[in-house]
């Protein structure tokens, strides 16, 4: 059984840029309206399938498996409910043989930034570089499966 545990949080600002060492470039859909989460993904030239269970505190259920790349391609064009979820992403080192994951929003959600860190257990401690924002782990607003369905440039400023 994969358990994901992973907290969020909005960027600050760009000084995490010259620590990244990788960037992926990320294109997902999702092929479910509510419940469980069905995500395919397209990362650089590898394609996933993702089956995600309901978060409770800032763990979840998570499945992710390798498939074709035409079988993702087909899905895109033909099964997507909503906008596909463009971003980059930006792995920086974060200690303790942690990584933060910095997703810089491209199109629909352009100008957002955020950063997940991954965690072996919910009680485990990581330091909180200078340049990390607000936490959002359980704002479900920040979802990639709620910015498809209400991308980041259509929220009111009070909603920022």
């Amino acid at each position: 059984m994969a358990l994901e545990i992973e907290r969020k949080f909005l960027v600050k600002d760009d000084s995490w840029r010259p620590q990244a060492i990788a960037v992926k470039r990320i294109s997902q859909i999702y092929l479910t309206a509510s419940g469980t989460t069905v995500r395919v993904r397209i990362q650089d030239d590898e394609a996933f399938l993702a089956i995600k269970g309901k978060a409770e505190n800032f763990s979840r259920l998570e499945f992710e498996y390798p498939i074709p790349m035409a079988d993702a391609v087909a899905m895109f064009d033909s099964l997507a409910l909503d906008c596909p979820v463009e971003k980059r992403r930006y792995i920086v080192p974060a200690g303790d043989g942690l990584f933060w994951e910095i997703d810089e929003y491209e199109k629909a959600n352009a100008p957002l930034f955020t950063a997940e860190i991954e965690l072996p257990s919910e009680d485990t401690a990581f330091v909180r570089p200078s340049w990390l924002g607000e936490e959002i782990s359980a704002d479900s607003r920040y979802t990639n499966r709620a910015l498809s369905r209400k991308p980041y440039s259509c929220w009111s400023e009070a909603e920022k």
